[in-house]
């Protein structure tokens, strides 16, 4: 029905950028917030940053002022800009969205990507 798929992980050195991207396709009506996530092995998922209409932007304050949230509403794609990476910043990450789909008759499920590992060391 619908589908979430990632890309722009990688390894990159402290200090580097990368652009993560997700775009949703599929039999989908709405879409309301859509987020990025992160998770380290053996530690809970934790919001990144998410974007909403009428709401806006926001951010977990680990990466405030480095990364940047946007997103394509024609093409129901997020993206996250990741700039001076550091070390702890090293998790897997996953983009979310809020979708109604054509037959949920207007109900939101949260739906995820696969998950994009971002590595950053030296």
């Amino acid at each position: 029905q619908v589908q979430m798929v990632e890309s722009g992980g990688g390894l990159v050195q402290p200090g580097g950028s990368l652009r993560l991207s997700c775009a949703a396709s599929g039999s989908i009506s709405e879409v309301g917030t859509m987020g990025w996530y992160r998770q380290v092995l053996g530690k809970q998922r934790e919001l990144v940053a998410d974007i909403s209409d009428g709401v806006g932007t926001n951010y977990a304050d680990s990466v405030k002022g480095r990364f940047t949230i946007s997103r394509d509403y024609a093409k129901n794609t997020v993206y996250l800009h990741m700039n001076s990476l550091k070390p702890e910043d090293t998790a897997v990450y996953y983009c979310s969205a809020n979708i109604a789909t054509t037959r949920s008759m207007g109900v939101y499920s949260v739906y995820w990507g696969q998950g994009t590992q971002v590595t950053v060391s030296s």
